[in-house]
């Protein structure tokens, strides 16, 4: 090495004992350090293979729901988001998902949930996936003896679908939860019955996470 060479900071010299020379062993450091770098590799390895497989199956149930909505002329949409798979199923202005200011499921209702069911139980048969069932109504006000607003009914619209996936399709009480949103996340304006019918939609989020408490 030229004595006019000066080596910039934090360079380690070749006779620097920390330095493997050739045909000599690695220090014991740099031993440690590839097999943190290989564990790590292999980890992230394991993890973008298992999204990949996450992801190829809810590619498949998109596509199943998709087409059973368009075949069965379900309104409403599915589609791949940020959070997952969303599905969502509107009413129209000659079905009717629940009797008018109850939780109570129609028949119309019940047949397309036996419709879906099977697609959105394949879904959540993923280990890290649940499904969130989300209730919306209009914004016609309510108040009776069992429901002060349109937050209450919207709740227990959800949950009464959660309850008839558990009860008539087996889905495991673990993966599923329910949450209202009341009219407060509509879909179009409410200036038309037209409109309103669309904003009482039934959303089934399919996302990947635990449930936290």
């Amino acid at each position: 090495m030229p004595s006019s060479f000066r080596p910039p900071r934090g360079y380690i010299s070749e006779n620097d004992p920390r330095v493997s020379q050739v045909g000599h062993a690695a220090p014991p450091w740099l031993v440690n350090y590839a097999d943190l770098m290989t564990e790590l590799a292999i980890f992230f390895l394991l993890i973008y293979s298992l999204s990949a497989a996450m992801s190829g199956t809810l590619q498949k149930v998109y596509k199943e729901v998709q087409e059973t909505m368009k075949q069965e002329s379900i309104a409403g949409q599915a589609k791949m988001t940020k959070d997952g798979l969303q599905i969502s199923l509107e009413e129209k202005a000659d079905v009717s998902f629940f009797v008018s200011g109850s939780a109570e499921l129609l028949p119309e209702m019940k047949s397309y949930i036996d419709k879906i069911a099977p697609a959105l139980r394949r879904g959540i048969d993923v280990k890290s996936n649940y499904l969130l069932v989300e209730g919306h109504t209009d914004n016609v006000p309510i108040s009776t003896s069992r429901y002060g607003s349109n937050w209450e009914l919207s709740t227990a619209r959800a949950t009464t679908v959660v309850r008839y996936l558990i009860n008539s399709h087996a889905f495991p009480p673990e993966k599923v939860a329910a949450i209202g949103y009341g009219e407060f996340k509509v879909v179009a304006p409410n200036d038309s019955d037209s409109n309103r019918a669309k904003n009482r939609h039934v959303v089934f989020l399919i996302k990947t996470g635990a449930i936290t408490n």
